[in-house]
């Protein structure tokens, strides 16, 4: 169902004006995005952003949408490295006087954002129609991940300074009150603006926090007072540095102590903060493997290790299938997604839908593969009550009898690779099966050269090895995983292939499930934090750690 307003779709024909929709696209985490937003998007023909801002909404626009490449109009500025000043006015009104719906995205919230402002402007002074979706604005929603409140039950007043433009009245103004001040500037003149607060009267033990990058999984956040802080950076080694430019949030009172923020630093707790975690799978089997892990703060590296190629003989596919509509067989067993898959597109090829399994038991071998026949329309028959696997199937597949089963044959689709486990104790039961290769599997081409060095370097905090073909294929095309990684593996085969190749096993999961898997790495993760805490190290990843310190391999 669609939420209630006007929807993107329901704009009215616009002939030479065409429409624009200026987008706050929030602080930074693409999951603050509001639904609004998400809809205008998807209905835009051009999109007009800074970088920073189209990696955020670029995945919401269709396919066809322009992007057009917002030119440096203030050189001076840009071999400064600071922000600088773009042609986004003339793309915008170029495109939306050529009829077309344009969407022009902006950090925060448009209405906080001087540039869009004058753009509205320039829209309405040419009779260009215009909406405005407003956005989590960054003075806002970064503190709220920093753990951060900016009020309380007392109600005390908030002051919100941009401290590039703050007047001295200004900061004398906020530096005579008591209210909390939230200051949007820069890493390398948070001091400066420090200092002007205690000029005008703010006391130098005034508690403050400094937040780059704020809302994405590298934030960080450093609590300090208004006396300290330049010297907590120095000794941090932020300071100097040529990330000096980068945009922070300060926030500037009691509600900055930094007891207070350790109860309610809730983003940068989460168990796998800003780990860079190595997924080597087939890219469609990676996706809701990456949305886990982001959920538990990390940042999901997929490198594909897999790839999957039709049977360089389809015809016995072909005719397997043309039996499944004529009724040969009384099953059919899924091994994996990519059997579904391969099946999938075989029915789209003949015009086939999932009504054709009508009258067919059908088996998924585990909730993954389960999941991909509830996408295509079809509800399994038979999933493991147990372990996920082809054993774990036979353990529950039902014995061949011929009063009750009107035909006795199975089809199994299936990779290249062999399953004679599965075949030979279908076959025990009493079935007759149709092994049939659906697709192959071949390794897949080597990742990025920069990709090769961060895995052998020590740059991934930890690598997911869902499978024993997967360690053999990315220590393959890409190298060892370097000593400091976490290895993370499915399960005991998988973990006896990965010390073959020489890797030490950190973490083992529980069952033999990809998200069982995932909440295993993020336990290990949770258990290394408290550690830190307790013995009262600051909490860091494990890339950050010096070489050759061995661990234990932790099943969980």
């Amino acid at each position: 169902m669609s939420p209630t307003g006007p929807a993107a779709t329901d704009f009215p024909a616009l002939s030479a004006q065409g429409h624009v929709t200026f987008l706050g696209a929030g602080p930074g985490d693409p999951g603050l995005l509001t639904l609004r937003a998400v809809e205008a998007l998807a209905s835009a023909d051009v999109l007009v952003a800074e970088p920073d801002v189209l990696g955020v909404v670029r995945c919401h626009a269709r396919a066809g949408v322009s992007t057009p490449e917002l030119a440096v109009v203030d050189a001076q500025s840009a071999a400064a490295g600071v922000p600088v000043l773009r042609d986004a006015a003339n793309l915008v009104m170029e495109a939306a006087k050529g009829g077309r719906r344009v969407v022009r995205a902006v950090l925060g919230d448009p209405g906080l954002d001087g540039n869009a402002g004058a753009e509205m402007l320039a829209c309405a002074a040419a009779g260009v129609p215009f909406e405005v979706v407003p956005g989590v604005a960054s003075a806002v929603g970064v503190p709220a991940y920093a753990g951060v409140p900016l009020r309380d039950e007392q109600g005390a007043d908030v002051r919100f300074v941009d401290a590039r433009t703050a007047s001295d009245r200004c900061w004398s103004e906020v530096g005579a009150s008591d209210a909390t001040a939230v200051v949007s500037t820069t890493l390398d003149s948070v001091a400066a603006a420090a200092g002007e607060l205690v000029a005008a009267g703010r006391k130098p033990d005034t508690p403050l926090t400094v937040t780059v990058a704020g809302t994405t999984t590298r934030q960080r956040t450093w609590t300090a007072t208004l006396g300290t802080i330049a010297q907590v950076l120095k000794q941090a080694k932020v300071l100097p540095s040529p990330d000096g430019h980068q945009p922070v949030i300060a926030v500037v009172g009691e509600r900055s102590s930094a007891a207070q923020r350790d109860q309610l630093a809730w983003f940068e707790s989460k168990p796998l903060f800003g780990w860079k975690v190595l997924v080597p799978r087939t890219k469609e089997q990676a996706a809701s493997l990456s949305d886990q892990l982001r959920s538990y703060g990390a940042v999901p590296h997929e490198v594909p290790t897999i790839a999957v190629e039709p049977p360089r003989t389809p015809q016995q596919m072909e005719r397997a299938v043309k039996g499944l509509v004529t009724g040969r067989y009384e099953w059919i067993a899924f091994t994996s997604v990519n059997a579904v898959k391969a099946v999938r597109e075989k029915f789209e090829e003949y015009g086939l839908d999932a009504r054709a399994f009508a009258g067919i038991k059908v088996a998924a071998v585990g909730e993954q593969t389960a999941a991909a026949l509830v996408d295509f329309g079809v509800k399994p028959d038979l999933v493991p009550s147990g372990e996920q696997s082809a054993a774990g199937l036979l353990e529950d597949w039902p014995p061949y009898d011929p009063v009750f089963d009107p035909i006795d044959r199975v089809f199994l689709p299936r990779a290249d690779i062999a399953t004679e486990t599965l075949v030979a104790g279908l076959i025990e039961l009493g079935w007759e099966v149709d092994d049939v290769t659906a697709y192959r599997t071949v390794r897949a081409s080597p990742p990025p050269a920069e990709t090769r060095e961060a895995i052998k370097g020590g740059g991934f905090d930890a690598v997911l090895f869902t499978s024993s073909s997967t360690v053999r294929n990315l220590v393959g095309i890409a190298g060892k995983p370097h000593n400091v990684t976490v290895i993370a593996c499915i399960g005991p085969a998988t973990a006896k292939t990965a010390e073959e190749h020489g890797l030490r096993v950190d973490v083992l999961s529980p069952e033999p499930s990809v998200h069982k898997l995932a909440e295993a790495l993020a336990e290990f993760g949770a258990r290394r934090r408290d550690a830190a805490k307790e013995a009262g190290d600051p909490v860091t990843r494990p890339s950050e750690r010096r070489p050759g310190a061995r661990r234990r391999r932790t099943t969980t």
